[in-house]
């Protein structure tokens, strides 16, 4: 590809700094970026903030300037993308406690309206007339960045309890609605979790954040109180579990649930008792993880004690000692069990065979079972909105890399299953242009590692088209085969699309997870690798137009791939990258850093920081070719602090020895999710693809 003169970077001040530690130097040169969250959150900004913010508006307009010659290939993207969104949409209704509960979007709206009915005479028909009762619209006015976290609704059905963020920091204000009047009433909480939960129309519980932003502490508010004097419930003084509060879909019990990456605990408060203390339901045990159902007279326990890929165990409301409890769905070397839905008379189980998730039904009066079958070579399938128990109508959502999403309706008793809802796509969209398919790469140590792919079917696969590999490989979350109206935009120009199914995920069952973390994390990125060189000698891709994509923990492969093979990528896309791995896990002030000990190790432990800085990427960055790269973030982040891709792309630009251009864009009004409207978002993704097409050659006279 023809290189394109290109401005001067913007020159980021060096600051070195020697630090060591377990008797291993390593240079710091640019920690000014770091900023406190005092200097964040002040209004009058000091001369650091400044210089912080300075900084990073020069590199957005060296990222303009850069991508210039695409900028009309942009907005064309932009307008593409939003073209083939339905302006005016209605989701699925769904019903719960005496009321039908919707949402729509209006013509050019950002953000839904939430509606809602009562449910007649007839449970099973759906009234005409929704009445509105929150317009995230109306509420976002005024804010550059808008977070809706979550709203619950009493017992009662006429008050609302809701949570907002309006910088990004994740950092929710929670509000109390009249629904009668659709006035907000004076109680209002800060510094609060998502969510929460009544117990009854006048008690609340909800989570407040420690200082680094980690949800601590339990709380109860009685309305019309001050929130100032609220009883502390609970408060999780391990720094290594995270809790949130919830209540019961049995509406019997207020749950607090606390949790690190390997051990679960829950405690119980009964609803008709708001005003009591909590119980503990099983005592704490290390590595020993599981989530609870309750039902009339008995507790559902999915467990992974004695069950590395889980089991479901259930036993009496008041006898929760393991000795009573009796197995129902047993544990399988070679099956994921995900999750499990408890009807009145049928007991759903998401379980992931051969890295594709089933969905399987069991009477619990005993019978046969039965599953939902599925077509596509990749697809993904899960449980939706299913708040009623005593109900044969399963809710199930579904899609795949060729099928927009839609939600289906299964009855558990005569197995007939009718389409909802499937998403609309505008324009000439005709799912069968395109092709799906699953290939398997084989690992550097003989594992086999799935790949999925999507391409237009009239695309020649001779090893000429540009392929963009997306990765994460952490936290045991899976790289989901779902489809992107959005992606279609390049899909249409030439690209094929590969999603790997690295280590670090859960595809392939929990061994999968645990092969891609701690002392195993260097199979995440060999297993990347090795699925890049498979695609090539495939014939689906082009050796010098591959490229690839990941986000936070995805943007950490990234930075990892890019140090071990900077020949392999002709570009990289790295959003809110964890690059930075060593200095976050030694700074417990940072919000994600107690809580992951046990997914990257802590560096305080010699063997662990050894482990950590051979693969980090920021502590790797060497002398190489490095391919172009757009690193994203955004500067409200909390969950990779701005500051680790802002440093990362300094220190690659010192090494740089290649042609390809280092570009950093940050959103000066979001976090780690980026822009929360529904067309804004749009804008971040067209960005991107520019910057891929560009790369490939594909976007017109000026990018070759």
């Amino acid at each position: 590809m023809k290189t394109i003169a290109t401005p001067q970077p913007p020159k980021a001040d060096k600051e070195p700094r020697t630090v060591e530690l377990h008797g291993i130097s390593r240079t710091e040169d640019y920690d000014w970026m770091r900023l406190s969250e005092e200097e964040r959150a002040a209004k009058t900004p000091n001369g650091h903030t400044r210089r912080v913010v300075d900084h990073l508006l020069k590199e957005n307009a060296y990222t303009d300037e850069v991508l210039a010659p695409v900028a009309d290939l942009r907005e064309a993207l932009f307008r593409e993308m939003k073209g083939r969104i339905k302006e005016s949409d209605l989701s699925v209704p769904y019903r719960e406690n005496g009321y039908w509960y919707r949402f729509r979007y209006d013509a050019g709206a950002e953000y839904p309206v939430h509606m809602r009915a009562p449910v007649g005479a007839d449970r099973d028909e759906i009234p005409e007339d929704f009445t509105d009762f929150l317009d995230e619209n109306a509420m976002a006015q005024g804010h550059e960045h808008f977070d809706l976290a979550d709203f619950e609704i009493a017992p009662g059905n006429q008050l609302m309890a809701y949570s907002l963020d309006t910088v990004g920091r994740r950092k929710y204000t929670i509000r109390f609605r009249d629904l009668r009047t659709g006035q907000d009433l004076p109680d209002q909480i800060t510094n609060a979790g998502e969510g929460g939960a009544f117990a009854d129309d006048r008690t609340f519980f909800y989570v407040r954040k420690d200082r680094s932003l980690r949800n601590a502490r339990v709380f109860r508010h009685v309305l019309g109180t001050d929130p100032s004097t609220d009883k502390e419930m609970f408060h999780e003084r391990n720094r290594a579990f995270s809790c949130e509060v919830y209540r019961s879909r049995s509406d019997r019990f207020v749950v607090i649930s606390t949790e690190s990456t390997l051990s679960s605990e829950h405690r119980l408060l009964r609803t008709d008792d708001p005003m009591g203390e909590f119980r503990t339901l099983f005592p704490r045990e290390r590595k020993h993880e599981f989530s609870i159902m309750h039902v009339p007279g008995k507790f559902y326990v999915l467990t992974n004690w004695k069950a590395r890929n889980f089991r479901l165990m259930e036993c009496p409301e008041e006898e929760t000692a393991k000795s009573r409890w009796t197995e129902v769905v047993p544990h399988r070397e070679d099956v994921l069990l995900e999750d499990a839905e408890v009807f009145r008379e049928h007991l759903v189980i998401t379980e992931r065979r051969n890295g594709l998730a089933h969905l399987r039904i069991l009477p619990l009066a005993g019978g046969e079972e039965h599953e939902i079958t599925f077509h596509d070579p990749a697809y993904v399938a899960f449980g939706s909105v299913n708040p009623e128990w005593d109900t044969c109508k399963f809710h199930y959502g579904y899609t795949s890399l060729t099928t927009p999403s839609s939600i289906h309706e299964h009855d558990m008793a005569s197995c007939q299953d009718r389409l909802l809802k499937q998403q609309e796509v505008l324009g000439d969209f005709d799912p069968s242009r395109y092709v799906s398919e699953r290939i398997w790469a084989v690992a550097k140590d003989g594992a086999r590692v799935p790949i999925s792919v999507v391409h237009r079917r009239d695309l020649a696969m001779d090893g000429r088209a540009p392929f963009l590999l997306y990765g994460y490989g952490a936290y045991g979350i899976n790289v989901e085969p779902s489809f992107s109206s959005a992606r279609l935009s390049l899909l249409d120009r030439g690209f094929v699309l590969g999603l790997a199914h690295v280590r670090g995920g859960e595809e392939l069952g929990r061994a999968w997870y645990d092969g891609g973390r701690m002392e195993n994390k260097l199979n995440s990125f060999t297993d990347f690798i090795a699925c890049a060189e498979q695609v090539v000698a495939d014939g689906h891709a082009d050796p010098k137009r591959l490229y690839c994509m990941g986000g936070s923990a995805g943007g950490l492969l990234m930075g990892a791939v890019m140090n071990l093979r900077p020949d392999l990528w002709d570009g990289v896309v790295a959003e809110v990258p964890f690059v930075d791995v060593v200095n976050t896990m030694l700074d417990a002030s940072l919000p994600l850093t107690t809580g992951e000990y046990d997914e990257w190790g802590d560096p305080r432990e010699p063997e662990a920081f050894r482990r950590i800085l051979a693969y980090s990427p920021y502590d790797n960055v060497h002398d190489a070719e490095y391919p172009a790269l757009l690193a994203t973030t955004g500067i409200h982040d909390s969950q990779v602090q701005f500051w680790e891709p802002a440093k990362w792309v300094a220190r690659l630009r010192e090494h740089q020895k290649g042609h390809g251009p280092i570009l950093l864009w940050t959103n000066m009004e979001a976090g780690h999710g980026g822009a929360t409207g529904r067309f804004e978002r749009l804008g971040e993704v067209a960005r991107v693809y520019a910057f891929l097409l560009w790369r490939a050659g594909l976007a017109g006279p000026l990018a070759k």
